[in-house]
């Protein structure tokens, strides 16, 4: 018979978020097929350099993919997810010490930053056609996704317009 399981935690743990995530795992395939090398050059006329610390705009587009891809449109329970996924954390950036951006961090952007801009039309782009390159996705499960996603994307933008112009 085994020594029974407790809740006595080790307080250190020697790990690597790479070897614990499965070499065949749908986000280490679309690591390998996303370059967003140009993004922090075209974002930074949009950040200011005044205020708090700014959240890295490469984290919030790679948390951003990894609720298109496993279709989880809440941005609470999106960063939930992340904080407790040892994958997402991976395919994000993140150590098992940082922490995940708030989830009001996403619409404040969208809805604050970018909203006069095309800047997350190209992000979006960018990473479908990088993913297209790589033979992860076909243009038919491209066209559902943007017709479950963009439907829900024009209300929150319309929403927000009509909420700052009270």
């Amino acid at each position: 018979m085994g020594e029974p399981v407790g809740r006595q935690w080790r307080l250190f743990y020697e790990l690597d978020l790479e070897d614990l995530v499965p070499r065949d795992h749908l986000l280490r395939r679309i690591d390998a097929a996303l370059d967003l090398s140009w993004l922090r050059s075209e974002m930074r006329p949009h950040y200011s350099h005044l205020g708090c610390p700014l959240i890295c705009p490469e984290l919030l587009v790679r948390v951003l993919s990894v609720g298109y891809c496993h279709s989880i449109y809440s941005e609470r329970r999106l960063c939930q997810e992340v904080k407790v996924n040892l994958a997402y954390r991976w395919f994000c950036g993140l150590g098992l010490e940082d922490k995940v951006p708030h989830h009001s961090t996403f619409s404040v952007n969208r809805l604050g930053r970018f909203r006069e801009s095309d800047l997350l039309r190209k992000v979006f782009e960018a990473v479908v056609c990088g993913s297209m390159k790589a033979g992860l996705v076909g243009v038919p499960q491209c066209l559902w996704q943007a017709e479950r996603v963009l439907p829900r994307y024009r209300r929150i933008h319309e929403v927000g317009l009509n909420t700052s112009e009270r």
